[in-house]
Protein backbone atom coordinates (compact mmCIF):
# COMPACT_ATOMS: atom_id res chain seq x y z
CA UNK A 1 0.00 0.00 0.00
CA UNK A 2 1.43 3.50 -1.24
CA UNK A 3 2.12 5.65 1.69
CA UNK A 4 0.16 9.10 2.19
CA UNK A 5 3.70 10.78 0.98
CA UNK A 6 4.00 8.81 -1.87
CA UNK A 7 0.29 9.14 -3.43
CA UNK A 8 0.94 12.91 -3.15
CA UNK A 9 3.94 12.64 -5.24
CA UNK A 10 4.68 15.04 -8.35
CA UNK A 11 3.76 13.65 -11.83
CA UNK A 12 4.03 16.33 -14.20
CA UNK A 13 3.41 20.46 -14.41
CA UNK A 14 1.39 22.39 -17.03
CA UNK A 15 0.65 25.87 -16.91
CA UNK A 16 -2.50 28.07 -18.59
CA UNK A 17 -4.25 31.20 -17.89
CA UNK A 18 -1.73 32.45 -15.35
CA UNK A 19 -1.55 29.28 -13.46
CA UNK A 20 0.49 26.81 -12.19
CA UNK A 21 -0.90 23.01 -12.59
CA UNK A 22 0.74 20.28 -11.01
CA UNK A 23 -0.26 16.50 -11.68
CA UNK A 24 -0.23 14.41 -8.78
CA UNK A 25 -0.09 10.38 -8.84
CA UNK A 26 -2.62 9.94 -7.09
CA UNK A 27 -4.77 11.25 -10.25
CA UNK A 28 -5.37 14.59 -8.60
CA UNK A 29 -4.65 17.91 -10.24
CA UNK A 30 -3.46 21.47 -7.80
CA UNK A 31 -3.31 24.42 -9.17
CA UNK A 32 -1.88 27.52 -7.73
CA UNK A 33 -1.96 31.45 -9.32
CA UNK A 34 1.49 32.33 -10.45
CA UNK A 35 0.91 35.65 -8.65
CA UNK A 36 1.49 33.35 -5.82
CA UNK A 37 5.07 32.14 -6.92
CA UNK A 38 6.96 35.72 -8.31
CA UNK A 39 9.88 34.10 -9.26
CA UNK A 40 8.03 32.09 -11.56
CA UNK A 41 5.33 34.33 -12.85
CA UNK A 42 8.39 36.13 -13.93
CA UNK A 43 10.50 33.56 -15.83
CA UNK A 44 10.64 33.24 -19.38
CA UNK A 45 8.38 30.95 -20.93
CA UNK A 46 11.66 28.70 -21.71
CA UNK A 47 12.67 28.93 -18.37
CA UNK A 48 8.91 27.85 -17.37
CA UNK A 49 9.27 24.72 -19.15
CA UNK A 50 12.63 23.24 -17.86
CA UNK A 51 11.60 21.57 -14.63
CA UNK A 52 12.06 18.76 -13.45
CA UNK A 53 11.12 16.32 -10.61
CA UNK A 54 12.97 15.80 -7.42
CA UNK A 55 13.51 12.46 -6.55
CA UNK A 56 10.01 10.89 -4.68
CA UNK A 57 8.21 13.66 -6.09
CA UNK A 58 8.23 15.67 -3.53
CA UNK A 59 8.66 18.70 -5.21
CA UNK A 60 9.33 20.46 -8.97
CA UNK A 61 12.20 22.06 -9.28
CA UNK A 62 13.87 24.64 -12.19
CA UNK A 63 17.47 24.78 -12.11
CA UNK A 64 17.76 27.96 -14.27
CA UNK A 65 15.57 29.85 -11.52
CA UNK A 66 17.31 27.81 -8.81
CA UNK A 67 13.82 27.84 -6.77
CA UNK A 68 11.04 25.38 -6.73
CA UNK A 69 7.99 24.34 -5.11
CA UNK A 70 6.96 21.50 -2.62
CA UNK A 71 3.99 19.51 -3.08
CA UNK A 72 2.67 19.69 0.47
CA UNK A 73 3.30 23.79 -0.12
CA UNK A 74 0.75 23.44 -2.74
CA UNK A 75 -1.82 21.31 -1.13
CA UNK A 76 -1.92 24.23 1.53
Amino acid sequence: MPTKAASRAAKAVRFSNGMLYVELTDGREVGVPLSRLPWLQRATQAQRRNWHIEPHGFAVYWDALDDGVEVEHLLR
